[in-house]
């Protein structure tokens, strides 16, 4: 697919929703889905920002269609967050890139560095 965005199928994300330690963020997609095309530009450009916070796959429903009532997608395109192997977020629908950012969370405790203020007691 791309650097930064990869093809799964059902099994593969399986897989993956079991080993991964980081964010997956799945788009939910089929081949004639005119806004699921659209908004293609928009997750590569998310994808790219988001590199380190998230791992980033499509899922053609057609060629999976188990996934569908599985994840219960009453459309496409949908996508879906999933943190330590379950659903943590969702966005349905046609979403520009900074839409599609805002699922992941950017500033994670463990990410996070703390800078000590002298003078301040708590």
């Amino acid at each position: 697919m791309s650097k930064y965005v990869h093809d799964i199928n059902e099994a593969g994300l399986d897989d993956e929703l079991v080993q991964s330690k980081e964010p997956i963020l799945v788009d939910f997609w089929a081949p004639w889905c005119g806004p699921c095309r659209a908004m293609s530009p928009a997750v590569e450009a998310a994808a790219e920002n988001l590199k380190g916070d998230a791992k980033v796959y499509k899922l053609n429903v057609d060629d999976n269609p188990a996934v569908s009532p599985r994840f219960n997608l009453r459309g496409i395109p949908t996508l879906i967050l999933f943190k330590d192997g379950r659903e943590a977020n969702r966005l349905v629908g046609l979403s520009s890139r900074e839409q599609i950012e805002t699922l992941v969370p950017r500033d994670a405790p463990e990410r996070r560095t703390f800078k000590r203020i002298g003078g301040l007691t708590g």
